[in-house]
């Protein structure tokens, strides 16, 4: 019997019509997250952008009320280029978290961003993680081309 030792993981790859320092502000940035990522309360964040620095936010589901306590810890910070953290209850330890790799690749005025979550399952059409992070990552297309008009 053969025992699958495969991690689960997933990848999103977009490219936005910006310039990376501003792909990373929006990331690293509580105004910024705030007005891209989901029902996120700006009073919520915290962010302590360097590596073995922590952050947290909570996500209010508008319907219920309900509120994800969310967060993690910085592993690696690259400014403009790399950001890698853990990813979901905030005081988790370090080890059991599932671990985000954002990678921000300057193409001219344009940035392809590439978004690793490894330590969940994802798949398009998941109604769950990976669409989560997919209709995320869409609102930051968004908040960003509106910032740029």
């Amino acid at each position: 019997m053969t025992m699958s030792t495969s991690v689960p993981e997933f990848t999103i790859t977009r490219t936005l019509n910006v310039r990376r320092d501003l792909v990373w502000r929006a990331w690293t940035e509580k105004n910024e997250l705030a007005a891209w990522l989901p029902s996120t309360p700006l009073e919520s964040i915290s962010f302590d952008v360097r590596e073995g620095g922590r952050y947290r936010y909570t996500m209010v589901n508008v319907k219920t009320g309900e509120e994800y306590h969310t967060g993690g810890v910085f592993l690696d910070v690259v400014p403009f280029e790399r950001l890698v953290f853990t990813w979901g209850h905030p005081d988790a330890p370090i080890e059991d978290s599932p671990v985000v790799t954002l990678t921000l690749t300057a193409q001219g005025d344009r940035t392809e961003m590439i978004f690793h979550l490894r330590g969940l399952a994802g798949q398009p059409g998941d109604k769950f993680f990976y669409d989560g992070w997919s209709n995320a990552l869409d609102d930051l297309m968004t908040h960003l081309r509106d910032q740029k008009q």
